[in-house]
């Protein structure tokens, strides 16, 4: 694929908002991506950083609110932009955003930029952000991991007349583990009783390069991270994977992958959206991110380059209102 470097629209172009000479590193990056994931991630984030602290921000932030009593069992919450002449009295859609890191790393905010950034850019666009975390596999493997997003969401349905937020239009998005994460406590069934009515709590779900099944095939460069979370007994795997159960999926979902991925995800995101397919006879909403990576997938959210997020905002758009549970 080539890729012309000059007079790019930086609103669609792949890498187009970054300078000449990132963008190029951008590029030749994507096709050796499973060389040293590691490595590229680090190039990823090294690259946006400096260009997300100069960009526009949420007017205000409120940082590690808890919604639970572990440590980690905290959020952010992100104060939207007000839209010209809006009621200070209206309420708000919202978005939840559930960072990965392969279950056993990762935090809401990386450095203070990356995966804040995604929240700045929704709120930017009007939404209450917020950014959850979520214990990790050494201490709480499966399925604490889903049900840490399960109590985010009801605990953010609970305060939503606190929050100004419209409890019929809370959207949920989960990247990599955070989508499996939030696929798993939506539909899940060894999950789902444990929470009733979650599923009428989220209007929509975004799963974004999410690992929808659990292998430890050692073509996986996290395997072993795979093992931590979903545990030692392969043969449990399938059962525990979100894509097994995508048929009992209710919620409206759009899947996002990158072109580079980690190893299957790709694969396993197009599995998804054929499951949902087969089983709802209408076709949920796909999109492949061009040239980008499993990293900057998520990176370049709020560095002008706008594709996926306005795809993501015509996702939230085309979702009907429903009547929630209380």
């Amino acid at each position: 694929m080539v890729i012309a470097l000059n007079h790019a629209d930086p609103m669609i172009e792949p890498f187009a908002a970054l300078p000449a000479g990132q963008r190029r590193l951008m590029l030749d990056l994507g096709p050796r991506w499973n060389d040293d994931i590691m490595t590229h991630r680090q190039a990823v984030i090294d690259c946006y950083t400096p260009i997300l602290a100069t960009a526009p921000k949420s007017p205000h932030v409120e940082r590690n609110v808890a919604y639970g009593e572990h440590s980690r069992q905290v959020m952010d919450i992100f104060e939207p932009v007000a839209a010209p002449g809006e009621s200070g009295s209206a309420l708000r859609e919202a978005v939840l955003f559930i960072h990965g890191g392969a279950f056993v790393r990762g935090n809401k905010s990386v450095n203070g930029e990356v995966y804040d950034n995604v929240c700045h850019w929704f709120a930017r666009q009007g939404k209450v952000a917020i950014n959850v975390e979520y214990r990790l596999a050494d201490e709480a493997p499966w399925p604490r991991g889903a049900q840490d997003v399960a109590q985010a969401i009801a605990w953010v349905h609970a305060k939503a007349a606190q929050l100004r937020i419209d409890p019929s239009r809370i959207f949920l998005i989960g990247h990599s583990a955070g989508g499996t994460h939030a696929a798993s406590c939506l539909f899940d069934p060894a999950l789902t009783g444990t929470t009733p009515g979650l599923n009428e709590k989220v209007s929509g779900l975004v799963l974004v390069s999410a690992r929808l099944f659990a292998d430890a095939n050692p073509r996986n460069p996290n395997a072993g991270p795979v093992r931590a979370y979903f545990g030692a007994d392969e043969s449990l795997y399938a059962e525990r994977s979100p894509l097994t159960h995508g048929v009992r999926n209710t919620v409206p979902t759009m899947i996002a992958i990158a072109e580079y991925e980690n190893r299957f995800l790709d694969d396993y995101g197009a599995a998804f959206f054929q499951t949902l397919l087969r089983a709802r006879g209408v076709a949920p909403r796909f999109v492949q991110m061009r040239c980008h990576n499993h990293t900057s997938i998520v990176a370049h959210f709020n560095s002008g380059e706008e594709w996926l997020g306005r795809e993501m905002l015509a996702f939230i758009a085309s979702v009907p209102n429903a009547p929630q549970s209380a």
